[in-house]
Protein backbone atom coordinates (compact mmCIF):
# COMPACT_ATOMS: atom_id res chain seq x y z
CA UNK A 1 0.00 0.00 0.00
CA UNK A 2 1.46 3.38 -1.03
CA UNK A 3 2.50 6.06 1.46
CA UNK A 4 -0.44 8.18 0.26
CA UNK A 5 -2.89 5.36 0.93
CA UNK A 6 -1.31 4.57 4.29
CA UNK A 7 -1.87 8.24 5.14
CA UNK A 8 -5.56 8.02 4.22
CA UNK A 9 -6.02 4.82 6.22
CA UNK A 10 -4.10 6.38 9.09
CA UNK A 11 -6.35 9.42 9.10
CA UNK A 12 -9.35 7.10 9.12
CA UNK A 13 -7.92 5.27 12.13
CA UNK A 14 -7.46 8.61 13.90
CA UNK A 15 -11.10 9.48 13.22
CA UNK A 16 -12.13 6.09 14.59
CA UNK A 17 -10.06 6.60 17.76
CA UNK A 18 -11.61 10.03 18.33
CA UNK A 19 -15.08 8.56 17.88
CA UNK A 20 -14.24 5.90 20.49
CA UNK A 21 -13.40 8.67 22.93
CA UNK A 22 -16.69 10.45 22.32
CA UNK A 23 -19.76 8.51 21.17
CA UNK A 24 -18.70 5.11 19.84
CA UNK A 25 -19.37 2.12 22.13
CA UNK A 26 -18.38 -1.53 21.79
CA UNK A 27 -21.69 -2.30 20.07
CA UNK A 28 -21.72 -3.51 16.44
CA UNK A 29 -21.39 -1.01 13.60
CA UNK A 30 -23.82 -1.04 10.66
CA UNK A 31 -22.20 0.13 7.42
CA UNK A 32 -24.61 1.47 4.78
CA UNK A 33 -23.42 -0.17 1.57
CA UNK A 34 -24.98 0.82 -1.74
CA UNK A 35 -22.22 -0.77 -3.80
CA UNK A 36 -21.00 2.60 -5.08
CA UNK A 37 -17.40 3.78 -4.85
CA UNK A 38 -17.80 5.69 -1.57
CA UNK A 39 -19.62 2.98 0.39
CA UNK A 40 -17.28 0.24 -0.87
CA UNK A 41 -14.32 2.34 0.31
CA UNK A 42 -15.98 2.84 3.70
CA UNK A 43 -16.66 -0.87 4.18
CA UNK A 44 -13.09 -1.72 3.11
CA UNK A 45 -11.62 0.76 5.60
CA UNK A 46 -13.71 -0.69 8.43
CA UNK A 47 -12.89 -4.26 7.44
CA UNK A 48 -9.18 -3.97 6.66
CA UNK A 49 -7.76 -0.67 7.99
CA UNK A 50 -8.93 -1.09 11.61
CA UNK A 51 -8.23 -3.68 14.27
CA UNK A 52 -11.30 -5.94 14.30
CA UNK A 53 -12.50 -4.98 17.76
CA UNK A 54 -16.01 -4.23 16.45
CA UNK A 55 -18.52 -6.52 14.81
CA UNK A 56 -19.47 -5.15 11.39
CA UNK A 57 -22.85 -5.53 9.73
CA UNK A 58 -23.54 -4.22 6.21
CA UNK A 59 -26.96 -2.99 5.09
CA UNK A 60 -28.12 -2.46 1.50
CA UNK A 61 -31.43 -0.87 0.45
CA UNK A 62 -32.88 -1.27 -3.04
CA UNK A 63 -34.90 1.85 -3.94
CA UNK A 64 -36.35 0.10 -7.03
CA UNK A 65 -35.62 3.29 -8.93
CA UNK A 66 -34.36 1.51 -12.07
CA UNK A 67 -34.86 -1.84 -13.78
CA UNK A 68 -31.46 -3.34 -12.90
CA UNK A 69 -31.29 -2.17 -9.27
CA UNK A 70 -31.65 -5.77 -8.02
CA UNK A 71 -28.28 -6.53 -9.61
CA UNK A 72 -26.64 -4.09 -7.19
CA UNK A 73 -28.04 -6.05 -4.26
CA UNK A 74 -26.66 -9.30 -5.71
CA UNK A 75 -23.24 -7.70 -6.22
CA UNK A 76 -23.17 -6.37 -2.62
CA UNK A 77 -24.10 -9.89 -1.41
CA UNK A 78 -21.05 -11.28 -3.17
CA UNK A 79 -18.78 -8.55 -1.80
CA UNK A 80 -19.91 -9.07 1.79
CA UNK A 81 -19.61 -12.85 1.45
CA UNK A 82 -16.02 -12.47 0.20
CA UNK A 83 -15.10 -10.08 3.01
CA UNK A 84 -16.88 -12.04 5.72
CA UNK A 85 -19.32 -9.29 6.65
CA UNK A 86 -22.96 -10.12 7.56
CA UNK A 87 -25.47 -8.33 5.34
CA UNK A 88 -29.12 -7.28 5.62
CA UNK A 89 -31.00 -6.46 2.42
CA UNK A 90 -34.01 -4.16 2.16
CA UNK A 91 -36.25 -3.30 -0.74
CA UNK A 92 -38.84 -0.56 -1.36
CA UNK A 93 -42.40 -1.75 -1.89
CA UNK A 94 -42.65 0.47 -4.97
CA UNK A 95 -40.32 2.59 -7.11
CA UNK A 96 -39.15 5.69 -5.23
CA UNK A 97 -38.95 8.50 -7.74
CA UNK A 98 -38.03 11.53 -5.63
CA UNK A 99 -34.81 12.16 -3.72
CA UNK A 100 -36.75 12.87 -0.52
CA UNK A 101 -38.86 9.70 -0.61
CA UNK A 102 -35.79 7.58 -1.36
CA UNK A 103 -33.82 9.19 1.47
CA UNK A 104 -36.64 8.76 3.99
CA UNK A 105 -37.18 5.10 3.09
CA UNK A 106 -33.44 4.38 3.20
CA UNK A 107 -32.95 6.04 6.59
CA UNK A 108 -35.94 4.19 8.05
CA UNK A 109 -34.51 0.88 6.83
CA UNK A 110 -31.02 1.60 8.17
CA UNK A 111 -32.39 2.59 11.56
CA UNK A 112 -34.44 -0.62 11.69
CA UNK A 113 -31.30 -2.66 10.98
CA UNK A 114 -29.34 -0.76 13.64
CA UNK A 115 -32.03 -1.47 16.19
CA UNK A 116 -32.40 -5.14 15.22
CA UNK A 117 -28.70 -6.03 15.42
CA UNK A 118 -28.11 -3.90 18.53
CA UNK A 119 -25.65 -1.59 16.77
CA UNK A 120 -24.52 1.70 18.22
CA UNK A 121 -24.25 3.56 14.93
CA UNK A 122 -24.99 3.41 11.21
CA UNK A 123 -21.87 4.52 9.32
CA UNK A 124 -22.65 6.37 6.10
CA UNK A 125 -20.24 7.30 3.31
CA UNK A 126 -20.95 11.04 2.92
CA UNK A 127 -17.76 12.96 2.21
CA UNK A 128 -16.56 16.55 1.88
CA UNK A 129 -17.90 16.98 -1.68
CA UNK A 130 -21.33 15.86 -0.46
CA UNK A 131 -21.05 18.45 2.29
CA UNK A 132 -20.23 21.21 -0.21
CA UNK A 133 -23.21 20.23 -2.38
CA UNK A 134 -25.53 20.15 0.64
CA UNK A 135 -24.44 23.59 1.83
CA UNK A 136 -24.76 25.07 -1.67
CA UNK A 137 -28.26 23.63 -2.08
CA UNK A 138 -29.36 24.99 1.30
CA UNK A 139 -27.72 28.35 0.63
CA UNK A 140 -29.63 28.96 -2.62
CA UNK A 141 -32.85 28.00 -0.81
CA UNK A 142 -32.23 30.63 1.85
CA UNK A 143 -31.44 28.42 4.85
CA UNK A 144 -30.34 29.97 8.13
CA UNK A 145 -27.11 29.21 9.94
CA UNK A 146 -28.31 25.90 11.27
CA UNK A 147 -28.99 24.75 7.70
CA UNK A 148 -25.71 26.19 6.44
CA UNK A 149 -23.80 24.17 9.03
CA UNK A 150 -24.49 21.19 6.77
CA UNK A 151 -24.23 17.57 7.81
CA UNK A 152 -22.71 16.73 11.17
CA UNK A 153 -20.19 13.93 11.57
CA UNK A 154 -22.44 12.38 14.23
CA UNK A 155 -26.08 12.87 15.17
CA UNK A 156 -28.58 11.02 17.27
CA UNK A 157 -29.96 8.41 17.31
CA UNK A 158 -26.77 6.97 15.82
CA UNK A 159 -25.78 8.28 12.37
CA UNK A 160 -22.02 8.54 11.85
CA UNK A 161 -20.27 9.99 8.78
CA UNK A 162 -16.58 9.11 9.25
CA UNK A 163 -15.65 10.07 5.66
CA UNK A 164 -16.89 13.64 5.99
CA UNK A 165 -13.32 15.07 6.26
CA UNK A 166 -12.26 13.31 3.02
CA UNK A 167 -12.70 14.58 -0.55
CA UNK A 168 -14.09 12.46 -3.37
CA UNK A 169 -10.77 12.47 -5.24
CA UNK A 170 -8.95 11.09 -2.18
CA UNK A 171 -11.46 8.29 -1.80
CA UNK A 172 -11.35 7.50 -5.52
CA UNK A 173 -7.55 7.28 -5.44
CA UNK A 174 -7.74 4.96 -2.44
CA UNK A 175 -10.24 2.64 -4.12
CA UNK A 176 -8.22 2.41 -7.31
CA UNK A 177 -4.84 1.89 -5.65
CA UNK A 178 -6.09 -0.92 -3.42
CA UNK A 179 -7.73 -2.43 -6.55
CA UNK A 180 -11.36 -2.36 -5.44
CA UNK A 181 -14.36 -2.66 -7.74
CA UNK A 182 -17.68 -0.89 -7.35
CA UNK A 183 -21.05 -0.39 -9.01
CA UNK A 184 -21.88 2.70 -11.06
CA UNK A 185 -25.37 4.12 -10.54
CA UNK A 186 -26.55 5.66 -13.84
CA UNK A 187 -29.13 7.79 -12.01
CA UNK A 188 -26.21 9.87 -10.67
CA UNK A 189 -25.98 11.43 -14.14
CA UNK A 190 -29.69 12.14 -14.59
CA UNK A 191 -30.56 15.84 -14.71
CA UNK A 192 -33.95 15.36 -13.05
CA UNK A 193 -32.31 15.36 -9.61
CA UNK A 194 -31.25 18.68 -8.10
CA UNK A 195 -28.14 17.24 -6.47
CA UNK A 196 -26.90 15.89 -9.81
CA UNK A 197 -27.30 19.30 -11.43
CA UNK A 198 -25.31 20.93 -8.60
CA UNK A 199 -22.61 18.21 -8.68
CA UNK A 200 -22.21 17.79 -12.43
CA UNK A 201 -22.99 21.26 -13.77
CA UNK A 202 -23.27 24.15 -11.33
CA UNK A 203 -20.26 23.67 -9.06
CA UNK A 204 -17.85 22.68 -11.88
CA UNK A 205 -18.93 25.81 -13.80
CA UNK A 206 -18.41 28.01 -10.74
CA UNK A 207 -14.98 26.52 -10.06
CA UNK A 208 -13.88 26.91 -13.68
CA UNK A 209 -15.05 30.51 -14.13
CA UNK A 210 -15.73 32.17 -10.74
CA UNK A 211 -14.10 30.58 -7.68
CA UNK A 212 -11.60 27.74 -8.21
CA UNK A 213 -11.90 26.60 -4.58
CA UNK A 214 -15.69 26.88 -4.31
CA UNK A 215 -16.17 23.43 -2.77
CA UNK A 216 -13.58 24.04 -0.08
CA UNK A 217 -15.10 27.46 0.61
CA UNK A 218 -18.54 25.88 1.06
CA UNK A 219 -17.16 23.34 3.53
CA UNK A 220 -15.42 26.17 5.39
CA UNK A 221 -18.74 28.06 5.46
CA UNK A 222 -20.35 24.99 7.05
CA UNK A 223 -17.62 24.86 9.68
CA UNK A 224 -18.09 28.56 10.53
CA UNK A 225 -21.87 28.24 10.70
CA UNK A 226 -21.55 25.18 12.95
CA UNK A 227 -19.18 27.06 15.28
CA UNK A 228 -21.73 29.86 15.58
CA UNK A 229 -24.49 27.34 16.33
CA UNK A 230 -22.37 25.63 18.97
CA UNK A 231 -21.55 29.02 20.54
CA UNK A 232 -25.26 29.86 20.70
CA UNK A 233 -26.13 26.48 22.22
CA UNK A 234 -23.44 26.92 24.87
CA UNK A 235 -25.26 30.05 26.11
CA UNK A 236 -28.82 28.83 25.64
CA UNK A 237 -29.42 26.87 28.84
CA UNK A 238 -28.14 29.68 31.06
CA UNK A 239 -30.32 32.13 29.12
CA UNK A 240 -33.40 29.95 29.54
CA UNK A 241 -32.75 29.63 33.28
CA UNK A 242 -32.82 33.42 33.55
CA UNK A 243 -36.23 33.46 31.83
CA UNK A 244 -37.80 31.10 34.40
CA UNK A 245 -38.95 28.61 31.78
CA UNK A 246 -41.66 26.18 32.86
CA UNK A 247 -42.63 23.30 30.60
CA UNK A 248 -44.98 20.36 30.49
CA UNK A 249 -46.37 18.10 27.76
CA UNK A 250 -48.88 20.70 26.54
CA UNK A 251 -47.10 24.07 26.74
CA UNK A 252 -43.94 25.98 27.61
CA UNK A 253 -44.05 29.36 29.33
CA UNK A 254 -41.48 31.95 30.35
CA UNK A 255 -41.25 35.35 32.00
CA UNK A 256 -42.58 37.91 29.52
CA UNK A 257 -40.83 40.93 31.02
CA UNK A 258 -37.45 39.23 30.98
CA UNK A 259 -37.51 38.21 27.33
CA UNK A 260 -38.69 41.56 25.90
CA UNK A 261 -35.33 43.40 26.36
CA UNK A 262 -33.51 40.87 24.18
CA UNK A 263 -32.71 41.70 20.57
CA UNK A 264 -35.51 40.52 18.27
CA UNK A 265 -33.22 37.92 16.67
CA UNK A 266 -32.35 36.48 20.09
CA UNK A 267 -36.04 36.40 21.05
CA UNK A 268 -36.79 34.52 17.85
CA UNK A 269 -34.09 31.93 18.43
CA UNK A 270 -35.24 31.34 22.01
CA UNK A 271 -38.80 30.73 20.86
CA UNK A 272 -37.61 28.50 18.04
CA UNK A 273 -35.72 26.36 20.56
CA UNK A 274 -38.81 26.12 22.78
CA UNK A 275 -40.85 25.08 19.75
CA UNK A 276 -38.31 22.33 19.09
CA UNK A 277 -38.77 21.07 22.65
CA UNK A 278 -42.49 20.79 21.96
CA UNK A 279 -41.70 18.70 18.89
CA UNK A 280 -42.54 21.42 16.35
CA UNK A 281 -40.51 23.12 13.62
CA UNK A 282 -40.77 26.90 13.52
CA UNK A 283 -39.72 28.32 10.14
CA UNK A 284 -38.29 31.77 9.41
CA UNK A 285 -41.70 33.40 8.94
CA UNK A 286 -43.01 31.92 12.19
CA UNK A 287 -39.87 33.00 14.03
CA UNK A 288 -40.27 36.61 12.86
CA UNK A 289 -43.96 36.61 13.81
CA UNK A 290 -43.13 35.31 17.28
CA UNK A 291 -40.36 37.84 17.89
CA UNK A 292 -42.47 40.79 16.71
CA UNK A 293 -45.39 39.60 18.85
CA UNK A 294 -43.20 39.56 21.96
CA UNK A 295 -42.19 43.15 21.28
CA UNK A 296 -45.76 44.48 21.34
CA UNK A 297 -48.16 41.98 22.93
CA UNK A 298 -50.70 43.07 25.52
CA UNK A 299 -51.93 40.57 28.09
CA UNK A 300 -54.59 38.28 26.65
CA UNK A 301 -53.39 38.56 23.07
CA UNK A 302 -52.63 35.46 21.03
CA UNK A 303 -51.12 34.78 17.61
CA UNK A 304 -51.06 31.66 15.46
CA UNK A 305 -47.58 30.70 14.27
CA UNK A 306 -46.42 28.35 11.55
CA UNK A 307 -45.79 24.73 12.43
CA UNK A 308 -49.09 24.25 14.27
CA UNK A 309 -48.19 26.48 17.22
CA UNK A 310 -49.74 29.47 18.94
CA UNK A 311 -48.12 32.09 21.15
CA UNK A 312 -49.98 34.12 23.74
CA UNK A 313 -49.33 36.46 26.61
CA UNK A 314 -51.00 35.55 29.88
CA UNK A 315 -50.33 38.44 32.27
CA UNK A 316 -46.58 38.21 33.00
CA UNK A 317 -46.06 34.88 31.20
CA UNK A 318 -45.43 34.17 27.53
CA UNK A 319 -46.95 30.81 26.62
CA UNK A 320 -46.10 28.67 23.59
CA UNK A 321 -48.38 25.73 22.88
CA UNK A 322 -49.71 23.59 20.01
CA UNK A 323 -52.88 24.84 18.37
CA UNK A 324 -55.86 22.82 19.48
CA UNK A 325 -59.09 22.30 17.63
CA UNK A 326 -61.73 24.59 19.12
CA UNK A 327 -64.56 22.84 20.95
CA UNK A 328 -67.93 24.52 20.76
CA UNK A 329 -69.30 25.68 24.11
CA UNK A 330 -72.41 24.01 25.47
CA UNK A 331 -74.16 26.32 27.98
CA UNK A 332 -76.65 24.96 30.53
CA UNK A 333 -80.14 26.41 31.01
CA UNK A 334 -82.18 26.19 34.22
CA UNK A 335 -85.87 26.70 33.36
CA UNK A 336 -87.48 26.59 36.81
CA UNK A 337 -86.86 25.97 40.50
CA UNK A 338 -87.49 22.22 40.48
CA UNK A 339 -84.42 20.25 41.70
CA UNK A 340 -82.05 19.16 38.97
CA UNK A 341 -78.49 18.88 37.75
CA UNK A 342 -76.57 19.10 34.49
CA UNK A 343 -73.25 19.97 32.91
CA UNK A 344 -71.98 22.89 30.89
CA UNK A 345 -68.98 22.74 28.52
CA UNK A 346 -67.03 26.01 28.57
CA UNK A 347 -63.74 26.44 26.72
CA UNK A 348 -63.21 22.69 26.78
CA UNK A 349 -63.85 22.49 30.54
CA UNK A 350 -66.87 20.59 31.83
CA UNK A 351 -68.56 21.98 34.94
CA UNK A 352 -71.24 20.25 37.02
CA UNK A 353 -74.23 22.33 38.12
CA UNK A 354 -76.85 21.35 40.72
CA UNK A 355 -79.87 23.34 41.91
CA UNK A 356 -82.68 22.89 44.41
CA UNK A 357 -85.14 24.95 46.50
CA UNK A 358 -83.70 23.11 49.52
CA UNK A 359 -80.25 23.66 51.00
CA UNK A 360 -78.73 20.33 49.98
CA UNK A 361 -75.61 21.24 47.99
CA UNK A 362 -72.94 21.15 50.70
CA UNK A 363 -70.59 18.98 48.62
CA UNK A 364 -70.38 21.49 45.75
CA UNK A 365 -67.21 23.60 45.68
CA UNK A 366 -69.06 26.88 44.97
CA UNK A 367 -72.57 27.72 46.16
CA UNK A 368 -75.03 30.62 45.82
CA UNK A 369 -78.52 31.39 47.11
CA UNK A 370 -80.87 33.27 44.78
CA UNK A 371 -84.09 34.97 45.88
CA UNK A 372 -86.97 35.25 43.39
CA UNK A 373 -84.72 34.62 40.36
CA UNK A 374 -85.79 35.60 36.86
CA UNK A 375 -85.89 32.38 34.86
CA UNK A 376 -84.51 30.97 32.70
CA UNK A 377 -81.06 30.98 34.31
CA UNK A 378 -78.05 30.17 32.12
CA UNK A 379 -74.57 28.93 32.96
CA UNK A 380 -72.28 30.10 30.16
CA UNK A 381 -68.85 31.58 29.41
CA UNK A 382 -67.99 35.28 29.27
CA UNK A 383 -69.02 37.34 26.24
CA UNK A 384 -67.66 40.69 25.03
CA UNK A 385 -69.21 43.55 26.99
CA UNK A 386 -70.38 41.45 29.97
CA UNK A 387 -70.67 43.43 33.22
CA UNK A 388 -71.66 42.66 36.80
CA UNK A 389 -73.21 45.02 39.37
CA UNK A 390 -71.18 45.14 42.57
CA UNK A 391 -71.39 47.28 45.68
CA UNK A 392 -68.80 49.66 44.18
CA UNK A 393 -70.73 49.95 40.90
CA UNK A 394 -70.86 48.13 37.59
CA UNK A 395 -67.62 46.46 36.55
CA UNK A 396 -66.48 44.91 33.27
CA UNK A 397 -65.72 41.23 33.60
CA UNK A 398 -62.51 41.70 31.64
CA UNK A 399 -61.17 44.00 34.36
CA UNK A 400 -62.28 41.66 37.11
CA UNK A 401 -60.44 38.76 35.49
CA UNK A 402 -57.33 40.88 35.14
CA UNK A 403 -57.48 41.88 38.80
CA UNK A 404 -57.97 38.23 39.75
CA UNK A 405 -54.93 37.40 37.53
CA UNK A 406 -56.82 34.76 35.56
CA UNK A 407 -54.89 33.93 32.34
CA UNK A 408 -56.73 34.52 29.08
CA UNK A 409 -57.25 30.83 28.12
CA UNK A 410 -58.73 30.10 31.56
CA UNK A 411 -61.15 33.02 31.29
CA UNK A 412 -63.03 31.13 28.59
CA UNK A 413 -63.51 28.30 31.10
CA UNK A 414 -64.91 30.39 33.98
CA UNK A 415 -68.67 29.80 34.38
CA UNK A 416 -71.08 32.72 34.69
CA UNK A 417 -74.64 32.53 36.04
CA UNK A 418 -76.90 34.83 34.04
CA UNK A 419 -80.63 35.39 34.65
CA UNK A 420 -83.47 35.75 32.16
CA UNK A 421 -82.96 39.53 32.01
CA UNK A 422 -79.35 39.08 30.86
CA UNK A 423 -77.84 40.21 34.17
CA UNK A 424 -74.68 38.47 35.38
CA UNK A 425 -75.48 37.22 38.89
CA UNK A 426 -72.44 35.20 39.80
CA UNK A 427 -68.87 34.40 38.79
CA UNK A 428 -67.95 31.47 41.04
CA UNK A 429 -64.81 32.18 43.01
CA UNK A 430 -64.57 35.71 41.62
CA UNK A 431 -67.64 37.88 42.35
CA UNK A 432 -71.34 37.89 43.28
CA UNK A 433 -73.77 40.56 42.12
CA UNK A 434 -75.52 42.75 44.70
CA UNK A 435 -79.30 43.05 45.18
CA UNK A 436 -80.08 39.35 45.09
CA UNK A 437 -82.80 39.87 47.73
CA UNK A 438 -83.35 38.60 51.28
CA UNK A 439 -84.12 34.88 51.43
CA UNK A 440 -85.85 35.26 54.81
CA UNK A 441 -88.48 37.52 53.23
CA UNK A 442 -89.23 35.35 50.19
CA UNK A 443 -90.74 31.96 49.61
CA UNK A 444 -89.02 31.63 46.20
CA UNK A 445 -85.43 30.61 46.93
CA UNK A 446 -83.04 28.63 44.75
CA UNK A 447 -79.77 27.07 45.90
CA UNK A 448 -77.18 26.58 43.14
CA UNK A 449 -73.85 24.77 43.31
CA UNK A 450 -71.08 24.55 40.72
CA UNK A 451 -68.05 22.24 40.65
CA UNK A 452 -65.53 21.01 38.13
CA UNK A 453 -67.10 17.89 36.62
CA UNK A 454 -63.86 15.87 36.89
CA UNK A 455 -63.62 16.54 40.61
CA UNK A 456 -67.19 15.61 41.36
Amino acid sequence: MSEEMVSLAGRFRSIFTLARENFLSDAPIVVATSGGLDSVALLHLFRFALPQSHQLHAAHFDHCSRDDSAADAQWVCGLCRAWGVPLTLGRAEEALGSEESARNARHAFLESVRSRVGAGVVAMAHHADDQAETVFFRMVRGSGKRGLSGMTEYREPGVWRPLLPFWRDEISDYVQKVCLEWREDPTNREQRFARNIIRNNVLPEIESKVAPAARRALVRLADLAREDEEAWLSLLNEMLDSLEVEEDKEAISLDFKRITPFHRAVRGRIIRELARRLGHQLDAAGTRLASDFVGSAQSGRQIDLTGGLCLRRDLDRLVLSPRTASVRDRPLQISNSRPGSGTALLGGRQVLVKWSPEKSLDLMSERLVLVSPHFPLTVRARRPGDRIRLAVGTRKLKKLFLEARIPEPERRQVPLLVDGLGSVLWIPGVAEATSRGDESESESVLHIGISDAKAS
